[in-house]
Order: structure tokens, then C-alpha cells, then sequence
């Protein structure tokens, strides 16, 4: 038994999205169709748009931050069940060494399975999204496309969450993506020690979720740098014990000031700019540490050697290197707790206004847009 949706479709050559009705197949075995509650906007969901938008490819359904409830399941899905209120997030194989020793999100499957351009076919073939007409879509992104009222998700990116009502539940929806990857950034990664200096690169949605989680370390110093004013202040009200306005100072030299010299022992850079890049390497200490996140496609990470001869090292990671069936539920709990205070970040819209988010966003006049479906 099929499926009938709404979702805003990614058509290259064309802008904005469409808002289009479709049609879901049924979930296979290891599948869940999920009614979409809300889907956060990333900007992974901006690039890979912006990027495909020349492609000779069919429409895709994208969004990667779908929280909602289950309505169906495969035949071979285990706990999990219809109503359950869920979490979509990253799909992984399962079978990698990585997967097995606890990195999904490094799993050796994390490009195919995520970021398809064409979607990523079901085991079997096929997206199991289309027209009304029979026209087939691309489906998959991330084992979700939730930017939709609903989705067929892998049983490996959803995980179950006790959510008091739906609007909790949309909250919820961001933690899927982009705030377990700063947050995770800080906590699996970085560690900052008693003492420490750390600083954010870039405070979008990604960036204050590592503020937001650095706060609740012993580093003593947490610095945040972007060029949007509203965006530092909002950081120092998250946490933040230095802000640095890139497009009125030197960074690097900003940075050195703020530590007294010695520079800062963990760098976490979302931006993707290769200016950025360098001078967050520049500004770290003797054994310092840089933890990149953002990436822009065709851009190359250059840093002459001779800096890394002090011991510094640049490390990439994914995902905040989560392991969602135990880093999401805590980290969802220090939310709970008042301790993570995310829902600062965002800013809901319906579908309908799936364009203007995607501008707001843009334009970092909203952190983190969620769309309410």
C-alpha cells in the first residue's frame, strides 16, 4: 500500500524549492515510513543543492533532520514500532569495521548511503519515492529526504525518543545532524582540559552547538569568531568568553591577544573557507589541535608543513564522531536538563516557507531553521 506526501522538491535548474505531492512505496524489510513531525535546515542541505543544481539529475527529496512518528515498518525491523516518536539522523552499513567498533559515522558506506546525488537507491533498486504520475525521484539523502510530511528511513538512522508531544518532538529534530556534530565535536573530540583555550570557527548552527557544549567543559577560555554581529552576541549569551568579529580583526592575531601568546590548544572550524583554515592552524598552540568539519567542494586545505612541526595536528571529523544510540540520548538529556539550551538556535516554518528559511538562513537571520510539517 503506497503513500501519499507533500515535500519540497530540489529540481536542478531551478532556485527555490517546488512544493510537489508524491508517493511513497512501502517500507522494505529493514525500512520505516516515518509521518514527519519537523526537519531541521542544514547547511549540507543548502551546498549539496547549490551543487547539483546544474546536474542532469532527477528531482531529490533532501533534509537530513527529520523527527517524527513511525506509521509502518519492514518485516525485519526490530524495536522499533508504529507510533514510536523518532529521531532520523546519518545512515551507516552496519557491517564496516568502523560500524562495528562503535563509528557509524565513519562507516566505509558513509558517502554512498548519505550523500548520493542521485539518492540512494533501496536495497533492491529504486528511491521508493515518486509523482503522482509514476515519475521516479531521488530519495535517500541521508536515509531520510524529510524535507516531506513523510519519509522512508533505514532502520540504522532512526532512533526512538521519548518526546512528551509533537512540539517537543520538532525541538527535537535538529539534534539529528548539525547539533550532535558541534557538540560532539567538543565532547568526543576536543576534551578540552581545566584550563584550556578552545575557539569556534564559524557560529552557525554547528558552531554554537559546540559553544554550548565547550561551556559545559573546564576550558577556561571559549572564543567565537564569525563576521555576524547578532551571531557573537548570541554566542557569548551561550557561553562564549571572547567573541572576534573576522571581517574587523586579525584572527589569528586576535586570538594570540585573548591567550596571552600561547594560542589555543583546540580549534573547531565550520566554515569550509580556506582562509579560515589557515589562520585557525596559525593560531593554535604547540601541540594544538584543529578539528574541521566544514568543507566547500573543489577548496583544498593548505598550511605550509613547517607549522605543523610544533606538534599541531588537524584532525577531520564527521558527525561529531557520534555514536547515536548512546551520544544522542545524552546529549538530548542535557537539553532536558536546561544544560544544552539549543532550542536558542531555532526558528520554526511551515513547508510552505521553505524558501524563506533557506534565506534566513543564508542571510544568518535565523541559526537553525526547522520546518514544521
Amino acid at each position: 500500500m503506497s503513500t501519499a506526501s507533500t515535500a519540497a522538491l530540489a529540481v536542478p535548474g531551478e532556485h527555490g524549492y517546488r512544493i510537489a505531492d508524491i508517493v511513497l512505496d512501502d517500507p522494505r524489510e529493514h525500512e520505516v515510513l516515518v509521518r514527519v513531525v519537523a526537519a531541521g535546515m542544514c547547511h549540507t542541505d543548502a551546498t549539496v543543492k547549490e551543487r547539483w543544481a546544474g546536474a542532469d539529475l532527477p528531482p531529490i527529496v533532501l533534509g537530513h533532520e527529520g523527527a517524527g512518528v513511525v506509521e509502518r515498518v519492514g518485516a525485519a525491523v526490530r524495536g522499533i514500532a508504529p507510533g514510536d516518536k523518532v529521531l532520523m539522523t546519518f545512515n551507516s552499513c552496519g557491517d564496516c569495521g568502523s560500524c562495528r567498533t562503535g563509528y557509524p559515522s565513519y562507516c566505509d558506506q558513509f558517502n554512498h548511503l548519505n550523500m548520493n546525488p542521485a539518492g540512494t537507491p533501496r536495497p533492491g533498486g529504486g528511491s521508493g519515492l515518486s509523482l503522482p504520475d509514476g515519475t521516479p525521484l531521488g530519495g535517500g539523502f541521508f536515509g531520510q529526504s524529510s524535507f516531506a510530511a513523510h519519509a522512508l528511513a533505514s532502520d540504522r538512522n532512526v532512533l526512538v525518543v521519548d518526546a512528551a508531544d509533537e512540539d517537543e518532538l520538532a525541538a527535537l529534530a535538529p539534534f539529528g545532524c548539525g547539533l550532535q556534530t558541534g557538540a560532539g565535536a567538543v565532547f568526543n573530540e576536543a576534551r578540552p582540559r581545566p584550563g584550556q583555550a578552545l575557539a569556534v570557527f564559524g557560529a552557525g548552527a554547528v558552531g554554537l552547538a559546540a559553544v554550548l557544549a565547550a561551556a559545559l567543559t573546564p576550558a577556561a577560555v571559549i572564543v567565537a569568531v564569525d563576521v555576524v554581529p547578532s551571531r557573537l552576541e548570541l554566542a557569548r549569551a551561550l557561553g562564549a568568553t571572547h567573541t572576534v568579529n573576522g571581517a574587523e580583526e586579525d584572527v589569528t592575531a586576535a586570538l594570540r591577544r585573548i591567550t596571552g601568546g600561547s594560542g589555543i590548544n583546540a580549534g573547531i572550524e565550520t566554515t569550509g573557507v580556506p582562509a579560515v583554515q589557515r589562520a585557525a592552524v596559525d593560531a593554535l598552540s604547540w601541540q594544538g589541535t584543529l578539528l574541521v568539519i566544514g568543507a566547500q567542494f573543489g577548496a583544498d586545505f593548505a598550511t605550509p608543513a613547517t607549522g605543523l612541526l610544533k606538534g599541531r595536528s588537524v584532525h577531520g571529523i564527521v558527525e561529531g564522531s557520534s555514536d547515536i544510540y548512546t551520544f544522542l540520548p545524552a546529549l538530548i538529556g542535557l537539553y532536558r536538563a536546561g544544560r544544552f539550551p539549543a532550542d536558542r538556535l531555532i526558528r520554526q516554518y511551515p513547508l510552505d516557507q521553505i524558501d524563506q528559511a533557506a534565506a534566513d538562513s543564508h542571510s544568518g537571520v535565523t541559526v537553525k531553521p526547522v520546518i514544521r510539517l
